[in-house]
């Protein structure tokens, strides 16, 4: 059994994940805005700092495991930036101050959170992800903001594209030090935030349109996306370094699905 810290682990898809770990043993550090072992804005530089401090103390100075599942959807009248913040630099920006307290465990695994949303919505701007991926936060904040993104909601996938193509060009990096590094990316899950998008006038007729382009019928819930977390964190996915996990029902397959009769190489 290990010690792992989740953020976003006070709703949601960071709370099943959470339970899920503690049932199995785990000693989880949770961290959320309020009712957590670690209330931290992870918006901010100033909380994600708190937070690598807190959760290292907490750790006692060694972590198994780390779940940065905290983030925000698009709508609502939120800032573009906000999402930028939250999504990208929450997660990344304390994955990187609490490397060194992964790397202490001499081997430890990272489950990044993505989106089915980088393949599936179209009209991101991929500047923005690229913005992300450069590692200025003000210059990247300021860039969504000037674009034409009524409540960030194609800012959210920008962020949850440059969460997986950090995941797959940083890997290597990480793996060098003992720690895995794979992110996956669900579709639309019944979370507290999902259910808001229904509601939300300004995208609920795409959400709609979205659950009904689903080949499973329906969407996900959060203890399906907890049981993969599970396995990316456990020794049963110990050869699985850089991975990206789809978890959507089949629309990405959907979507991007190969047609095999031309991709084949023609006969002689």
């Amino acid at each position: 059994m290990g010690t792992i810290a989740v953020t976003g682990a006070a709703s949601g898809m960071g709370a099943s994940i959470a339970a899920r770990l503690t049932d199995q043993g785990h000693r989880v550090i949770g961290v959320d805005l309020r009712g957590t072992d670690v209330d931290a804005d992870l918006g901010t530089p100033q909380g994600r700092a708190a937070a690598a401090v807190e959760v290292t103390r907490l750790a006692d100075g060694r972590l198994d495991g780390f779940v940065p599942f905290a983030g925000v959807s698009g709508g609502a009248g939120r800032p573009a930036s906000l999402l930028v913040s939250v999504n990208y630099f929450g997660a990344i920006g304390l994955l990187e101050q609490l490397r060194p307290t992964l790397a202490a465990a001499g081997e430890s695994s990272v489950v990044l959170a993505s989106s089915n949303s980088v393949t599936t919505q179209p009209g991101w701007n991929p500047k923005l992800a690229e913005a992300c991926l450069a590692g200025g936060e003000e210059a990247a904040r300021a860039l969504a903001d000037s674009l034409t993104d009524e409540g960030g909601v194609l800012t959210y996938p920008a962020t949850k594209a440059a969460i997986a193509y950090y995941t797959r060009t940083r890997a290597a990096d990480y793996i060098a030090d003992g720690i895995r590094l794979n992110a996956i990316a669900p579709g639309f899950i019944d979370t507290p935030m999902t259910q808001a998008a229904q509601k939300d006038p300004r995208t609920a007729a795409g959400v709609e349109a979205f659950l009904k382009s689903i080949p499973a019928g329906r969407a996900g819930c959060p203890d399906e996306v907890a049981e993969l977390v599970l396995f990316l964190l456990s020794a049963k996915s110990g050869y699985c370094v850089g991975t990206l996990m789809y978890c959507d029902g089949g629309l990405d397959a959907r979507l991007r699905g190969l047609d095999w009769p031309k991709a084949r190489t023609p006969e002689a």
